[in-house]
């Protein structure tokens, strides 16, 4: 129960219920409120002791306000109370606001000119010594994430989990706003789905009144806001949860959030302009940072074959080059043979990197091998010397070639890769990213972190090709249509075929990605059946709804999905997207503060009519 110091006895009002009702919050004093007697909320935030007379930072979500405890002022009840105050302890004071004294402000928090003399404390709630601290930034980044994540409460009242939470919701209010001055309609999609495989696994909830039954847990709200268009909806989004059952990484969670948009009558060009504007928007309301649009494009073979990624960052150059046709006679045969083979010879110069030490040349040489290569082919240019093994294979007009395309300089560290196009340009790339990390801890490149680079990656391939089980699968996903003139080539050359598929990035993270939708049902039978060899009965038992709707009068349409999870990690300043989720799971799916998932009771399965590997029913 709380209790009220100040002269007066122990409340016997409800627990809930607190006389010293808060006149401000934690970050609102000024100058111009000395003289007004007020009344602050929230947690010990810290708690100093100076020559008898204690200091304690209150804190609530918008800051924190120094309040001073003089014994010389105050009743030696309401004093000692104070003494046993600890972090995180919550109450609330009443005092008058006073200037500091000359020499004491405080220029790292907004109210560090002004402090309260406390003449009232009401104590509402006793703290237990934290696992970890939360008053201290630096310490507070050191704890081991598994703590931070099972004392989940307590991370979230850091201030920087607490800005990533303000930002979320600032993002997702300027989402909504723009959207519906766009005329679009905010529209809520089932949770409950049916199991369409296609991708990542899904999420199956067994049915109770018809055993042997699943619904499945929507990996996105494809079909459904396809059906709207159908529906005469034509321009639709929500924040839509969604769920996909595949491994963990700083940018997935088990389930997520995506900004989902769909429009009817539309051509790609009307997609472009409006995420466009919705980010320049979210940019401005979240970080007052102007968004310069239209955004750079850039065709997927280009972004391959400049930076080795379909999601290429941009904000530093160590661009790749082809030297396919310099090399395709080499007397090195490991170049000359993967032209041979149809491949092709593409390098990278790390300029500064050539005092790359045996242990980075080693991670950059899995990357290599996590592709399939054999190996890395490289040279260091030090001491005026290219030092190689693979040098000597060169004659003058292969050396001159690569001086002229890299422009290589005392000190720099060249990469090939010699393989077929897709393996050879993934390879840079990936090294191409770790080269820079190393170029930055060293000071010799420097990357803004309040750059935001925003392009479009288009004309993507509409079908790659599984040479394990020997068929085309969709790039995308199988309602991409495909680009217009390229239709008659579905049957006959689908590798040429592009797709009307289109990815917005940001210093290479995919925020999202989309596509103009096929809208006749004779080209969605035609992608089903023809091209990914789904057969007839298994098509219209997964998709047999979509088709019959589509032949009911189904408009051009096309739309987008943005990871919301990502734009606010990226607004944010964060790797890791579990820092802007309230709750996320870890690595392993786990919720370490709930211990979710748990075991099902025997009665519950059996309700479900479930049996588990244990022998439980």
């Amino acid at each position: 129960m709380p209790v009220r110091f100040g002269g007066k006895a122990a409340s016997t009002r409800p627990p809930h219920d607190f006389e010293m009702k808060r006149t401000h919050h934690c970050n609102e004093l000024r100058p111009a409120h000395v003289g007004q007697t007020v009344t602050l909320s929230g947690w010990v935030h810290s708690r100093r002791d100076l020559g008898g007379v204690i200091f304690i930072d209150i804190r609530d979500r918008e800051g924190r306000t120094q309040t001073v405890f003089d014994p010389s002022d105050l009743p030696a009840d309401l004093f000692a109370r104070a003494e046993k105050l600890r972090s995180e302890c919550v109450v609330s004071v009443t005092g008058k606001v006073r200037g500091r004294p000359d020499g004491t402000n405080n220029a790292k928090i907004a109210t560090g000119e002004v402090e309260v003399a406390v003449t009232a404390l009401e104590v509402l709630n006793m703290a237990d010594v934290l696992p970890f601290p939360v008053d201290d930034p630096e310490v507070a980044a050191k704890v081991n994430e598994e703590l931070r994540l099972k004392y989940r409460y307590l991370d979230l009242r850091r201030p920087e989990m607490a800005r990533n939470l303000r930002l979320r919701s600032k993002a997702a209010i300027a989402t909504r706003q723009f959207m519906d001055e766009q005329g679009f309609l905010e529209v809520e999609t089932p949770i409950l789905f049916k199991s369409t495989p296609e991708g990542a696994r899904e999420f199956l909830v067994p049915n109770r009144r018809e055993p042997g039954t699943f619904y499945a847990l929507p990996q996105s709200p494809q079909q459904f806001k396809q059906i709207l268009m159908v529906g005469g909806v034509e321009r639709y989004y929500q924040l839509a949860r969604c769920f996909r059952d595949e491994d963990q990484r700083a940018d997935r969670q088990l389930e997520f959030t995506q900004v989902d948009i769909e429009m009817s009558f539309i051509e790609r060009e009307d997609i472009y302009a409006l995420i466009e504007g919705l980010l320049k928007r979210v940019w401005k309301a979240t970080l007052n940072a102007d968004v310069p649009i239209p955004f750079k494009r850039l065709r997927f073979e280009e972004a391959l074959n400049r930076y080795g990624a379909d999601k290429p960052e941009t904000r530093f150059e160590m661009q790749l080059a082809d030297f396919t046709g310099e090399f395709r006679s080499s007397a090195f045969k490991v170049f000359s043979g993967a032209v041979a083979s149809g491949g092709v010879v593409k390098a990278l110069n790390a300029k500064g990197l050539a005092g790359a030490t045996q242990g980075q040349i080693e991670t950059m040489t899995e990357y290599a091998r996590s592709f399939g290569a054999k190996g890395l082919a490289y040279i260091k240019v030090e001491n005026g010397e290219w030092k190689s093994p693979i040098v000597k294979f060169f004659n003058d007009a292969e050396k001159q070639a690569l001086i002229a395309k890299l422009g290589i300089e005392e000190g720099d560290l060249i990469l090939f890769a010699a393989d077929q196009w897709l393996n050879a340009c993934e390879i840079l790339g990936k090294i191409r990213l770790y080269c820079a990390e190393v170029l930055q801890s060293q000071g010799k490149l420097t990357i803004d972190p309040n750059r935001f680079d925003f392009l479009w990656v288009v004309d993507f391939p509409l079908l790659s090709f599984d040479k394990e089980q020997n068929r085309w699968y969709s790039s995308h996903h199988p309602f991409t249509a495909p680009v217009a003139e390229d239709v008659p080539l579905l049957k006959t050359e689908p590798k040429k075929v592009r797709g009307q598929h289109y990815d917005v990035v940001v210093n290479g993270v995919e925020l999202g990605g989309g596509s103009i939708r096929i809208h006749q049902p004779d080209v969605q039978k035609t992608i089903f059946e023809d091209v990914l060899q789904i057969p007839p009965e298994e098509t219209k038992l997964r998709f047999g709804y979509m088709l019959e709707a589509f032949r009911h009068g189904a408009p051009p349409h096309g739309g987008i999905a943005l990871g919301f999870d990502r734009l606010c990690a990226i607004l944010s300043g964060t790797p890791s997207i579990r820092d802007v989720i309230a709750f996320p799971k870890t690595a392993k799916g786990v919720d370490l503060m709930t211990d979710a998932p748990a075991p099902a009771s025997a009665r519950q399965l059996r309700e479900l009519h479930i049996k588990s590997s244990d022998g439980k029913s």
